[in-house]
């Protein structure tokens, strides 16, 4: 079995290099920003991010193939490097400093492509997690530095934190009453959003989270940090992995009762 360790200190490398590109311009009152087709926000920070990675991506890995949120998919083969420049734009440009550099390599296997290395980024909050498989979650300033990721061990919704992104999705989705219903029965909720929930939920700090849309580069990283951690990462539909365009993450313990409520049918 490959031991993935060369590609995720590759991966730790390309992080650098993006937080350094987001950090300079972080904030900066002179930041070009654009709505793309989809009325979603994009910087020229985003796009600087991804075009670094590429091109290191490209010199030291020239036969994998790269995914990005940006400029799309470029290669084939059986490696794939998936990319979110920056996630949490929004934040972003706005000056909260919740925003992330994702970066995945999807392997290709029996059920698809499937993540085998993440790093999670966030240099605004100080913060970095990563993952390979087999060989745990991990959180610190560099590889060096780190200390391993746990799941919490909550077995009860009326004991468990719940996090989310916001409530219009599930309404778009006529998934709002379970999700109201869920509300009421832990003992806690917080909208912390984005990338952040599923790092919680890897460290043990929240125990369910869940988005009710999604892209692959939105998931493909924190995917293997929740299950390297000991958690449980599917679709709503329940399928294992990034694949679903949902995510429900959990410590394991929880997992089916949160699926229960987030697909009830009214």
């Amino acid at each position: 079995m490959p031991d993935y360790l060369d590609d995720l200190r590759l991966a730790h490398v390309l992080a650098d290099a993006a937080d350094a590109a987001t950090m300079d311009r972080f904030k900066a009152l002179d930041l070009k920003v654009e709505t793309k087709p989809d009325m979603t926000p994009v910087s020229e920070a985003d796009r600087a991010a991804e075009e670094l990675i590429r091109g290191q991506l490209q010199r030291a890995r020239p036969r994998d193939a790269i995914l990005g949120e940006e400029y799309g998919i470029e290669g084939t083969g059986p490696r794939r490097w998936v990319v979110d420049p920056i996630d949490g734009t929004k934040n972003y440009v706005r000056g909260v400093p919740v925003w992330a550099t994702l970066i995945a390599l999807m392997e290709a296997g029996a059920g698809g492509y499937q993540p085998v290395v993440g790093v999670v980024s966030a240099p605004a909050l100080g913060r970095r997690w990563w993952a390979a498989k087999g060989h745990g979650a991990f959180s610190g300033r560099s590889l060096s530095s780190a200390s391993r990721l746990h799941v919490s061990r909550v077995t009860k919704l009326s004991d468990a934190s719940f996090a989310y992104s916001s409530l219009s999705g599930w309404e778009e989705q006529g998934r709002l009453d379970g999700f109201l219903d869920l509300t009421r029965e832990v003992w806690r909720t917080r909208a912390y959003g984005d990338f952040w929930p599923y790092m919680m939920v890897a460290e043990g700090s929240v125990d369910l989270c869940a988005e009710p849309e999604l892209s692959l580069w939105d998931m493909a990283a924190t995917a293997i940090v929740v299950t390297e951690a000991g958690g449980t990462f599917t679709g709503l539909d329940g399928r294992p992995g990034p694949h679903s365009g949902n995510a429900a993450a959990s410590n394991g313990l929880l997992h089916d009762e949160l699926l229960g409520y987030l697909n009830q049918q009214y």
